[in-house]
């Protein structure tokens, strides 16, 4: 080894200790180690801890069998692992399973739930009888999200979709140049580079001119990429932060939930949302698992209002909010007069409240497909009742297809997502690879009428555990470009058939049968 190489080594070694991922790891592990070593220091009284444990595994089996609120994928992930390992799986479950929050945050969060309601009320029904009177599917699914998530519906909006990050990144950037009144970001992951850094340099200028400028991040998400308090460092810029449930080295029952939203608002005139992070590989300045497909749209007008009070919620979960504080201000006063090709419904999916909204949106498109339905998606961890849709559909003569990415983003996911091929092809449903690299994009596309373009993904997560948002929409002009980007990326697309899935296999049906078992806690 060179004296060259040896100070590389020793700078990657300080940086991977001085990393809080680092740090956040070794404090679990050694509290873990503590654990044990307590029980095991008192092994004198091992049969009565032992049936302590074995006790309370059992009323936590008990409990999720009964539990009406938890998908049966979830609770058998769980059961599994609690009757084999009986002395840790309920100790276990209880501090890392389900959606734990105290009643104050869940009382503040059911405020906030009103709040929203009342302020996203007006006009809504309007719309939605417009809607109903030209089509009763169309008219149901705007109905749902209306009347039980508290979404309404909008015209006069325009839609731009945007096909890939690159196609974002300029009139992202030229958006945030035009700001006068502020600026909501709200994203997963931020990181250092090409993308955050144009972003930053904007916000910075804005905010010293006046603009205000928020920004929430996840914590979680953003582990590996920003430093430890990062908010601070925003805040030196005058720039408003906060980060969604901060990650803390120590043994935490409040680790699922994760805010995996993505959020611009500027001036509540324009907004942006779709799959696309504040990174550089989603507008691929840089190489991360080959070419890095992913969409996103851009609305322009009335509907941009709730996307500004889906933030401004948020902020106020993570923030106390100052007495008196009105969002209606938030809301330009020009709305109504911009040009509008359909109807646009942004909404909103949070796992506190036992409403599985992604997949209800999403099993309503498949189960009312006419023609077709297409979708694209970074991972295809599914449940049963999932699986059951797609498939009926297919045999009921509706043209099902599903592009995965070729080269994931993680090995076990990855296998897992493939492990759902074999029953969807033999049932009719035909299945693509994006072979130039990782589809992160979360689109569904159905009948040249509807479109879903959003944060959710097609697993357990996103559908249960985490914070998302998504746009439907309704006979909008961009529906038409949906469809085509599914088709051009169809075309660079390899079809999995039988054989092709069989190949895919090999060696890996024990691997699969296991991950698939355990996917829900992936």
């Amino acid at each position: 080894m060179t004296f060259k190489t040896f100070v590389k080594f020793i700078r990657s070694a300080i940086r991977l200790m001085i990393n809080r991922v680092f740090i956040f790891g070794v404090s679990i592990f050694i509290q873990l180690v503590v654990l044990i070593v307590v029980i095991w220091k008192f092994n004198d009284y091992f049969v009565y801890f032992y049936t302590i444990c074995a006790v309370l595994s059992a009323a936590v089996v008990l409990w999720l069998i009964n539990n009406t609120h938890t998908n049966p994928s979830y609770k058998m992930a769980w059961i599994i692992p609690i009757m084999i390992f009986p002395i840790f799986g309920g100790l276990f479950y209880l501090l890392f399973a389900g959606n734990k929050i105290t009643p104050h945050e869940r009382k503040k969060m059911n405020m906030l739930s009103v709040t929203t309601a009342e302020l996203l009320r007006e006009g809504g029904a309007d719309i939605l009888r417009e809607v109903g009177n030209i089509s009763p599917y169309a008219g149901a699914q705007c109905s749902y999200l209306t009347n039980h998530i508290k979404y309404p519906a909008y015209k006069n909006t325009d839609v731009r979709y945007f096909p890939v990050g690159d196609e974002l990144f300029e009139p992202y950037l030229a958006e945030l140049e035009r700001a006068e009144k502020f600026i909501f970001i709200e994203y997963f992951i931020i990181q250092s580079g090409k993308f955050w850094d144009s972003v930053l340099d904007i916000l910075k200028r804005k905010a010293a001119s006046g603009v205000d400028v928020r920004v929430i991040y996840d914590d979680f998400g953003c582990c590996m990429t920003l430093p430890n308090k990062y908010y601070e460092t925003l805040e030196k810029y005058g720039i408003k932060a906060e980060s969604f449930n901060r990650v803390k080295p120590i043994l935490s029952i409040r680790v699922n939930n994760r805010d995996h939203r993505k959020i611009t608002v500027i001036d509540g005139a324009v907004g942006f949302t779709g799959g696309i992070n504040l990174a550089d590989e989603y507008i691929n300045a840089v190489v991360k698992h080959g070419h890095w497909k992913d969409t996103a749209i851009m609305l322009r007008g009335d509907a941009v209002w709730s996307l500004t009070v889906m933030f401004l919620s948020m902020w106020d979960y993570l923030v106390n909010p100052e007495p008196g504080v009105d969002y209606r201000a938030y809301r330009p006063v020009h709305t109504g007069i911009t040009p509008s090709s359909g109807y646009v419904q942004p909404f909103t999916d949070s796992p506190l409240d036992y409403e599985i909204v992604g997949e209800t949106v999403y099993m309503n498109m498949i189960t009312r497909a006419k023609k077709y339905v297409y979708i694209t998606t970074p991972y295809l961890i599914i449940d049963n009742e999932m699986n059951t849709a797609l498939i009926n559909a297919a045999k009921c003569g509706i043209d099902v297809r599903i592009i995965t990415p070729f080269d994931g983003d993680k090995w076990y996911v990855q296998a897992v997502t493939r492990a759902h091929y074999r029953s969807l092809i033999e049932n009719g449903v035909k299945i693509y690879e994006y072979t130039p690299g990782f589809i992160h994009a979360k689109s569904y596309v159905c009948d040249d009428e509807y479109a879903v373009v959003g944060t959710i993904n097609m697993d357990y997560r996103s559908l249960y555990l985490h914070f998302e948002n998504a746009v439907w929409m309704y006979r909008c002009d961009c529906i038409a470009d949906i469809k085509r980007d599914f088709e051009e990326t169809m075309s660079k697309s390899k079809l999995i058939t039988p054989e092709t899935d069989r190949r895919l296999a090999y060696g890996q049906s024990l691997l699969r049968a296991v991950l698939r078992v355990f996917a829900p806690l992936m």
